[in-house]
């Protein structure tokens, strides 16, 4: 038996994951080795992959398996990691080649680091992170758990993110200062291209310039 590689999630982001999980593994990872898994109505096989449900995964003879969560809500990734723990399943971190991380910098498992982001110096970022394309999270900045940076966010120093927050495409979180961190709580939602200049309280949805409560 052969350890078995997938990607959770093949709607989306999870094709764009899955190029950086091979090419992780060298490449030389058989097809048959490497897959998706999907609950929805996707069909058998995507880019040269099989995909799976979860249950058959979990089903396929395999020397060890693991997985890499490309589900962008936070909230079905803690479910899906819980349950993945369970199965003894190992939950796979994957960062592209291109990746700059500098000194003192601590990532919890799971992280997916898509490719141009940069994480600076003295950073804490919890489990199950997300940085799409092209973010950066600049120095003694503290992450939380299950947090979700989406493409070209820009993330300043001293900033606190809480658990679950997500953080829009292009969205500015300014730089906060020594022992008085700029923070966003937990399960707050930073719009698109929002300007954040101060802080933005738990569950909470922010847009504009600069961001402000959004109102329906």
């Amino acid at each position: 038996m052969i350890p078995i590689y997938a990607v959770y999630g093949a709607s989306g982001f999870g094709r764009e994951v899955m190029p950086l999980l091979r090419k992780m593994l060298n490449d030389d990872i058989s097809r048959e080795a490497l897959v998706f898994i999907d609950d929805g109505e996707i069909g058998h096989e995507l880019n040269g992959h099989k995909i799976y449900t979860y249950d058959d995964f979990i089903s396929i003879d395999g020397r060890s398996k693991h997985v890499v969560l490309a589900i962008a809500n936070s909230k079905v990734r803690e479910k899906l990691a819980a349950k993945c723990k369970l199965d003894n399943v190992n939950l796979l971190s994957v960062k592209a080649s291109n990746v700059m991380t500098m000194d003192d910098v601590t990532i919890g498992d799971g992280a997916i680091l898509s490719p141009f982001v940069t994480l600076t110096s003295n950073i804490s970022i919890g489990a199950q992170f997300h940085a799409n394309i092209y973010s950066y999270v600049a120095h003694d900045c503290k992450i939380g758990d299950f947090v979700t940076l989406a493409p070209s966010v820009k993330c300043n120093g001293n900033v606190q993110i809480d658990d679950h927050a997500y953080i829009g495409t292009g969205a500015i979180i300014k730089q906060g200062l020594p022992g008085y961190p700029l923070k966003i709580g937990t399960g707050a939602i930073i719009g698109m291209g929002a300007v954040v200049t101060k802080d933005v309280e738990p569950f909470s949805t922010v847009v504009g310039n600069p961001a402000r409560p959004f109102k329906k």
